[in-house]
This record gives C-alpha cells, sequence and structure tokens, in this order.
C-alpha cells in the first residue's frame, strides 16, 4: 500500500513538474522564494497595527511568530525522522525527466516547511483580522490561501518536494496556525476586548 501511494504521488509529482512554458520558471521561483515576499508581510504587519490597534496587533503578530516558528522546528524534526528523499535526490525521478530550478538543499524534504510556513501564515493572519469587527475579510481569505497554495506548487515545479510533501504540509500547518490563531483570539476577547467576548 505505501508503495502504491508512493508511486501516485511520484506520479502526480511529475505531471506538475513538467509544466515548464514560457515564464513559468522564473514565476515559480518567485513564489519559491521566501525572501521575495518581504514586503508583502510588512505590509500585513501595517495592516493588522492599522486595523486592529497596538494593543491586538501586537498579540496577532506574536502568534503569527509563533506559529511560523513551530512549523519551521516542526517540519524539521519531521524530515530527519523520516528519511524521505526529496524528488531531486530520487534516481528515478530524475530518469523520468524531474526538472531542478533550485539548489537542492538538504536530502530530506518530507513536510515541506514552505507550504507549512504559508498555510500556517494564512491561517493565523485571517483569524487575526477577524479580531477587526468592521470588516470581513473575505477577499483577503481568499488571496492569501491562493497565494499558500502558490508556495506550495512552486516547491513541486522547482523539484524540491513531492506532491505529498506539500499537502502534509499545507494540513499541518493550517492546523497549527489555525489552532493558535484560535486560542490568540479567544485571550484577546477575554482579557483586550472583554466586550466582544459574549
Amino acid at each position: 500500500m505505501i508503495d502504491f501511494l508512493h508511486h501516485v504521488d511520484q506520479s502526480i509529482t511529475l505531471f506538475i513538474n513538467e509544466f515548464h512554458i514560457g515564464f513559468s520558471d522564473s514565476i515559480m521561483q518567485m513564489f519559491s522564494n521566501r525572501w521575495a515576499w518581504t514586503p508583502l508581510y510588512v505590509f500585513i504587519v501595517y495592516m493588522l497595527f492599522r486595523r486592529l490597534g497596538w494593543k491586538k496587533a501586537t498579540i496577532v503578530i506574536l502568534s503569527i511568530v509563533l506559529t511560523v516558528t513551530l512549523c519551521d522546528q516542526i517540519a524539521g524534526l519531521v524530515k530527519n525522522s523520516v528519511d524521505r528523499l526529496r524528488p531531486c535526490y530520487d534516481e528515478k525521478m530524475l530518469e523520468h525527466g524531474l526538472h531542478i530550478l533550485e539548489a537542492r538543499g538538504g536530502h530530506f524534504g518530507f513536510f515541506s516547511g514552505h507550504s507549512a510556513n504559508a498555510f500556517g501564515f494564512a491561517a493565523c493572519t485571517i483569524i487575526g483580522f477577524r479580531n477587526d469587527h468592521k470588516h470581513t475579510y473575505k477577499a483577503y481569505r481568499t488571496w492569501i490561501l491562493v497565494l499558500a497554495a502558490m508556495i506550495g506548487i512552486s516547491r513541486i515545479f522547482v523539484g524540491k518536494h513531492y506532491f505529498g510533501d506539500v499537502i502534509a504540509g499545507a494540513m499541518i500547518g493550517a492546523t497549527i496556525g489555525y489552532g493558535i490563531g484560535v486560542f490568540t483570539r479567544y485571550c484577546i476577547r477575554r482579557f483586550v476586548d472583554p466586550s466582544k467576548a459574549s
């Protein structure tokens, strides 16, 4: 059963990885580059302060830092425990035409830290913005989830992760981000904004 699932994972990964047309390589490398999104993250922090005020925003930002730290550390621990080779180190994947667009990095890739961080950040900020009771932020929710999905897909596209690595990372990251986000919202309602606790 495990071998069958691994074969399916390889097939899906190769299917996604083979779409190299025109400027797609540059776009996917941009999505895959964490530092490329620093201005965006700074803008989101700015909007949190603007929409929530400094007290709520500070708490939400600390929750985001905790989320990303946990996602990153857990991903590292799991990678070194599971010891699943990245596709870029798998001879079978290379023989079947896997495209590699980045330095290969560490040998092990389960699960994707990029995907976990992106979905953790998305879940935590979606809930964080809900501490502003004047807006719904539906557009932000859609947009940040699409961005997180593109970051995950880009990791397959550049040859660094299997599809399963990205899906597992997304699920784990979203769970961590949601859990911390909900707890943070409870704390804000309980201690900072008790009028909204009911």
